[in-house]
């Protein structure tokens, strides 16, 4: 569906509405096991924030912000729930902190939202230290192509050393191959500007859950969602899998879900 402001998103199901964010580049792909799942109980709002998976793969992108993302899914909640209601929020690494972003700027349409592994570490005590890994994976990216780059996010996530990739062929994409990718989409245009994202301190704690994976235990984001709960005085849970949960474990990663919003 597409409005006036090119807001693109699904609607499937039947219940109280929830609006999912994607992460990575924000495209939707993988996701249907999940939410066949959710659709038994909720009206499944599936956003697509670059209208990737809605006919706009490889046309241009240009850098993003969190607050363009909060701000289209704010427009497409008033455009399912009308004047009245309110929704349900999932949002999903990337897409987790625009959630953050949608809940501090746009709070009156949620109930609750679940933020999920969200990449906000310049929240941590070594946060300029971690962002600063983050601009790394970038540059590798831009340097040494998508193959190095994900190596090296890898690397970042469960706070390991790089590997020395010296003496490895680099082979970074031309702008056509890149904007066929949604994954080096997320490195050029996302990444950076979301993983540098500070979120509120004001935020909802009684509106908020922040969720990590059990598979991520001891690792960057684990500890990011757990200081990122503790300093916004909100409740913490772990989901099933790890970063990519929505995508291993869809059945049980939606229970989970559903657990956490109807208790």
């Amino acid at each position: 569906m597409t409005t006036d402001f090119e807001d693109h998103y699904d609607i499937r199901g039947k219940g109280p509405v929830l609006l999912i964010i994607p992460g990575g580049a924000g495209h939707p792909m993988g996701l249907e096991p999940m939410t066949d799942v959710l659709a038994d109980r909720f009206t499944v709002v599936t956003h697509d924030p670059l209208g990737l998976a809605h006919g706009r793969l490889g046309e241009p992108v240009a850098d993003q912000r969190v607050e363009d993302w909060s701000d289209g899914a704010s427009r497409v909640l008033n455009a399912v729930l009308g004047d009245d209601g309110s929704a349900f929020v999932l949002g999903t690494s990337a897409g987790a902190v625009a959630a953050l972003d949608l809940l501090a700027r746009h709070p009156e349409r949620l109930r609750h939202v679940v933020v999920h592994e969200p990449p906000v570490v310049g929240i941590l005590p070594d946060g300029a230290q971690q962002q600063a890994k983050f601009r790394d994976v970038c540059e590798c990216y831009r340097t040494a192509g998508l193959a190095a780059a994900a190596r090296r996010m890898t690397a970042v996530l469960t706070d390991q050393e790089p590997q020395d990739d010296e003496g490895e062929p680099r082979q970074p994409l031309s702008r056509d191959e890149e904007l066929s990718q949604p994954m080096a989409l997320m490195l050029r245009h996302v990444l950076h500007p979301f993983s540098s994202y500070i979120p509120s301190p004001d935020l909802p704690a009684t509106h908020l859950t922040v969720a990590a994976g059990t598979d991520s235990r001891g690792q960057l984001l684990h500890r990011t969602a757990q200081f990122l709960a503790a300093s916004t005085h909100s409740a913490f849970t772990e989901f099933p899998g790890g970063h990519l949960g929505p995508l291993e474990h869809p059945v049980a990663f939606a229970e989970r879900l559903t657990e956490t919003l109807k208790p």
